[in-house]
C-alpha cells in the first residue's frame, strides 16, 4: 500500500495554511527561467551561521564546489553538541559529495537515502512531489505547486512509477547488496546539496520517522527561509548556511554545479567505507 501525504504535512484545512505561503509559488515559478547571475562572495569572510530552531542568519555568495561546501558544512556540523550514535544519510547524487565531507568530519558512518523529485512537465527542477524507498514507498504531494502547474494526479502517479524504478536502479548500482545503516535511536543527519521546495525533503523526513531514530537533523549548504522554516515543522534540527533573500536556483550558489554522475556517487561511497579490519 502507498502512503500519500499530501503538501508534506497534516493539516486542518480551516486553521491551517498549505505549504508554500501565498505568494512563494508564483515568485519561485515566475523566476525559474530568470537564470540570475551568481552573487558574489562577501569581502568580509565567510560570516557562515547555521539555522536551527532556535533562528540563524541570512547571508548570500558562492560554493567553489559540492566538496567546499560539503566541508563548510561539516566544520558547522563538528561544533555543534550530538546525541548518542551518528549517521549521515545523502541525497543521490548531488548530496553524496557533500555527504563524504560531513561524515569524514564527524567521524560517522555514511549511507544513502533513495527518495526521487518528480518534477513539473516543463521543469523538471521544480518539485511536485516526491516518492521516498520504503516498504511501502512513500509519496509527498507538494497541492500547492501542482494547481500552479496544472499538474495532476494522473501525471504524479505515471511519474512515480517511473522514479520508483529509478530507485531501484540506484539501490544495485550504488549499494552492491549492501544492507542499510540501523537508523533505530541513531541522531541521523540527512544532507543535501541544497534544498528549493523542500517537498524532496520532507518525502525523505516523513520515510525516516518510521524508523525511529533519536533526532532527525537536515544539513544543506543553501536554502531559501521560508523552505528552511517550513522543514523545522518536520525535522529535530535544521542546519543551514546560507539563506539568500532571493533565491532562485541551488545551482546559482555554486560556481561548479556539475551533473553528478553514478561513477562519482560510487567512487564517494568506495572512499567513505572504513577500512577493514586486520
Amino acid at each position: 500500500m502507498l502512503v500519500t501525504i499530501v503538501a508534506g504535512f497534516e493539516y486542518a484545512p480551516s486553521t491551517e495554511q498549505p505549504w508554500p505561503r501565498p505568494g512563494f509559488g508564483l515568485t519561485r515559478l515566475n523566476a525559474v527561467d530568470a537564470a540570475p547571475p551568481i552573487m558574489p562572495k562577501n569581502g568580509g569572510g565567510h560570516g557562515l551561521q547555521a539555522s536551527g530552531r532556535a533562528g540563524g542568519g541570512v547571508m548570500s555568495g558562492v560554493f567553489a564546489d559540492r566538496v567546499e561546501a560539503g566541508r563548510r558544512l561539516a566544520k558547522r556540523l563538528a561544533s555543534l553538541p550530538r546525541e548518542g550514535r551518528v549517521v549521515v544519510l545523502a541525497l543521490p547524487r548531488g548530496g553524496v559529495p557533500i555527504g563524504v565531507e560531513v561524515a569524514r568530519e564527524l567521524g560517522a558512518p555514511l549511507d544513502l537515502l533513495l527518495v526521487r523529485k518528480i518534477g513539473a512537465p516543463w521543469q523538471s527542477e521544480l518539485a511536485v512531489a516526491a516518492v521516498v524507498d520504503g516498504t511501502p514507498p512513500q509519496l509527498v504531494v507538494d497541492e500547492s505547486t501542482c494547481s500552479l502547474t496544472g499538474v495532476d494526479r494522473e501525471y504524479i502517479d505515471k511519474e512515480m512509477t517511473r522514479q520508483l524504478a529509478e530507485i531501484e536502479r540506484r539501490r544495485h548500482v550504488y549499494l552492491r547488496g549492501r544492507a542499510p545503516l540501523a537508523l533505530a535511536d541513531a541522531t541521523v543527519i540527512v544532507v543535501d546539496d541544497g534544498i528549493a521546495t523542500g517537498t524532496t525533503m520532507r518525502a525523505a523526513l516523513k520515510g525516516l520517522r518510521r524508523l525511529h531514530p533519536r533526532k532527525l537533523v537536515v544539513a544543506v549548504p543553501v536554502a531559501p527561509a521560508d523552505t528552511v522554516a517550513a522543514l523545522r515543522d518536520e525535522a529535530d534540527e535544521v542546519v543551514c548556511l546560507e539563506e539568500p533573500p532571493f533565491f532562485h536556483a541551488i545551482g546559482n550558489h555554486y560556481a561548479d554545479f556539475h551533473q553528478v554522475e553514478d561513477a562519482e556517487v560510487i567512487a564517494a561511497l568506495d572512499a567513505a567505507q572504513p577500512a577493514p579490519g586486520p
